[in-house]
């Protein structure tokens, strides 16, 4: 959740990845770990002095149908009948329903930039990286000078600073020709870099363990604020970068699901490390501080059995714990390990459920090209000149994505195409809540991974693989500073022939 620090940043600057430098026309985004945090200070100030346009206005659907080009490259997904913002997932039924009477609590875990295939591709479960008759991953892209790089196991858990790139123009250059083909030439090397189970064993026990959702991508194909936006609002509402600007940004017209939840008097709160992410809309949030609570207190909650009916639950952004580059993902692992293991050994447990899931790739290259889908409204990106074409019609790369709850399935693979709009779909899908944009009103509502009707599956939690740097104690001193990410690419990685 670093912001950009300057709009210029996105263009033109020399940037190197460790083996090979690049400039001129190629785009990426040069980051600072406090600047978010710093312009998260200001927001008040802002919203004070009537920067923002306040959420206070009436809502309403948008007057007609989303708007798209085609596409030959890529399919849009939709189902048989458009759902339309405002809908109920049963119309039968009162706003406010409860429908899944067996789940009272909700737990939503983001973490930040990493794609299905850098963290799950060699699990050995889902559908993830091709590999030859060895088990080797044999994918090559082209470096656009002649030369190809291989996938590789990154040589460290450390990652490089700011490459690769998740910006605007770089994801849809990574796109290719809607084929994925693009990654190395958008992103460098570091692009083709993925972790292994013995790099972060919590996260493939989780993954091997509970539903793993293979088909989970980002809802666009920019960066983590617009991602963001779409979890809980539906909308990137014309924003695609990560900048203060992004946050400042008119709201989206209707509003965020935190509202539906108000308007019904369900419980939600955002549990946070250094920054709370409902601060994306600081016009809604700025006078709601009953509903944000330090990370110690969800702690607390989980073991009491007192959590809300919908908790999102937010890692440091300024530490290693989101695991944005250059951090230690071990770091993040053992974040989501706590949390995990907070929900599971808590006196809910038999009535939770909680996804675990990151905003978007992070450049980080994936195999599987995502479809086109329906755009979420009709505001369409506000994108500067010279940033490559495009709209909200289109999903961003896989991202990692479980669901844990006693009452998930064993043994099972979700092929469902998902995006953030999901967990909106869920939420509604329960409280039978009206549809924010398009998207979360067409979107899936991740029940295929849990079986109600029969004795909860995992009504005793499994036992998980410890996390790489231990589940408790204090974390060794950092020291991606020192040591870095590594040779990248590593040697063998780059070669003449694919």
């Amino acid at each position: 959740m670093r912001a950009a620090r300057r709009a210029g940043d996105l263009r033109g600057d020399a940037v190197t990845d460790g083996s090979r430098s690049t400039a001129g026309g190629e785009w990426y985004d040069r980051f600072d770990r406090r600047d978010f945090l710093r312009g998260a200070a200001m927001l008040g100030t802002a919203v004070a002095l009537g920067a923002c346009t306040g959420t206070s206005a009436k809502r309403s659907a948008p007057t007609s149908g989303p708007t798209s080009a085609p596409r030959a490259t890529t399919t849009t997904l939709a189902p048989k009948r458009t759902r339309r913002p405002g809908e109920r997932p049963d119309p039968t039924k009162p706003e406010g329903t409860d429908t899944l009477p067996q789940i009272e609590h909700i737990v939503v875990v983001m973490m930040e930039n990493h794609s299905f295939d850098n963290y799950l591709g060699v699990i050995g479960r889902g559908d993830g990286l091709p590999v030859d008759a060895s088990g080797k991953p044999k994918v090559a892209l082209s470096d656009g000078n002649g030369g190809y790089i291989h996938s590789f196991r990154m040589p460290t858990t450390c990652q490089l600073k700011s490459l690769p790139s998740q910006s605007w123009p770089a994801s849809h250059r990574a796109l290719g020709h809607g084929d994925n083909s693009g990654f190395v030439e958008a992103c460098g090397p570091s692009a083709m870099g993925y972790f292994t189970p013995e790099d972060i064993p919590f996260y493939a026990g989780l993954a091997r363990t509970y539903p793993l959702c293979d088909r989970w991508f980002a809802s666009c194909l920019a960066q983590t604020y617009p991602n963001r936006r779409f979890l809980m609002a539906g909308t990137a509402a014309g924003i695609i970068d990560t900048t203060t600007a992004s946050i400042l940004a008119p709201p989206p017209p209707n509003g965020v699901i935190m509202e539906r939840l108000e308007a019904h008097r369900i419980s939600w709160m955002n549990y946070y490390t250094d920054l709370p992410a409902t601060f994306l809309f600081p016009q809604f949030m700025v006078n709601r501080p009953a509903h944000r609570a330090h990370i110690d207190r969800f702690y607390r909650d989980a073991a009491a059995g007192t959590l809300p009916g919908v908790s999102f639950v937010d890692p440091g952004f300024d530490t290693d714990e989101s695991e944005e580059n250059p951090a230690d993902i071990r770091v993040g692992e053992r974040f989501t390990a706590k949390v995990v293991h907070a929900v599971t050994t808590g006196k809910a447990w038999d009535k939770t459920l909680l996804v675990w899931l990151y905003d978007e790739g992070g450049g980080y290259y994936d195999h599987v090209p995502p479809p086109r889908v329906i755009a979420p409204d009709t505001i369409a990106p506000r994108l500067p000149a010279g940033f490559p074409p495009g709209g909200y019609d289109q999903y961003g790369f896989r991202v990692p994505a479980v669901i844990v709850s006693p009452y998930a399935r064993r043994d099972y693979v979700s092929h469902a195409v998902h995006d953030h709009t999901s967990v909106l779909k869920l939420i509604e899908t329960k409280w039978n809540l009206p549809a924010l944009t398009f998207r979360d009103a067409n979107a899936d509502d991740l029940l295929d991974a849990l079986d109600l009707s029969a004795p909860p599956a995992f009504a005793e939690p499994p036992a998980l693989p410890e996390p790489a740097l231990g589940l408790n104690g204090p974390l060794p001193a950092a020291d991606c500073g020192g040591k870095g990410a590594g040779a990248i690419p590593p040697p063998g990685a780059r070669t003449t022939t694919p």
